[in-house]
């Protein structure tokens, strides 16, 4: 999928609530009819709604670093997006284990290398780069949301996808709009983001509420 797609993703796509799966037999044991109480799941809402605002807003750094030509800044923004997968990936191991959180953690690398690599293309105006990246964060988007409806039945895959292929977009165009010192656009971009992944925040927490009432 190329940039042009993913663009057109991002202007047709706001957000699809996630579907709400029936209680299924998982292994041979019934899933939890029970439900968590109000105030852990808003608790859990916040929890992850900070995390993932960390993850645009220290991408961001790195973007607006590396553009200005600021080496350290940039080192020092990567530290802090690094930093942010982790504290995203052990929240995900909380409820399903090391293994799964160490999984996410490659995940989310792989989700940073892409948005890091269309970036070092973008300054290096290396159009093919460009496109070779977009693929390859469209890739991982469709890995992470894999991932994560494999996990939880209360997250399905179709609509995963289109969140996260929207919220690639949207790394992409802030890229773009930052390169070009558009900052009226950038920052609708951002403000942009900042709904669109609060949103998907609020997805996962209400999954894993439903999943796991008795551990959030």
């Amino acid at each position: 999928m190329n940039r042009r797609i993913l663009l057109l993703s991002a202007s047709i796509l706001a957000f699809v609530p996630l579907a709400a799966a029936p209680a299924r037999d998982m292994g041979g044991m019934q899933m939890a009819a029970a439900t968590a109480a109000p105030a852990k799941v808003a608790a859990l809402r916040t929890a992850l709604e900070n995390l993932w605002v960390g993850h645009i807003d220290a991408v961001r750094k790195v973007d607006v670093a590396e553009i200005a030509g600021d080496s350290a800044g940039t080192k020092s923004a990567e530290a802090e997006v690094v930093a942010n997968a982790h504290a995203i990936a052990d929240a995900v191991a909380g409820f399903y284990g090391k293994a799964a959180g160490d999984k996410l953690f490659t995940l989310l690398a792989g989700h940073y290398g892409a948005i890091k690599a269309y970036l070092d293309a973008t300054v290096a105006k290396n159009a093919p780069g460009e496109s070779k990246a977009t693929s390859d964060l469209t890739s991982n988007a469709d890995a992470i949301a894999t991932f994560l409806s494999s996990a939880n039945p209360y997250l399905p895959k179709a609509t995963l996808s289109q969140m996260l292929l929207v919220h690639g977009s949207q790394h992409i165009e802030q890229i773009q709009e930052l390169a070009a010192k558009n900052s009226a656009a950038e920052s609708k971009t951002a403000a942009a983001m900042k709904t669109h992944i609060i949103a998907l925040a609020d997805a996962l927490a209400d999954a894993i509420a439903k999943q796991f009432p008795d551990k959030v």
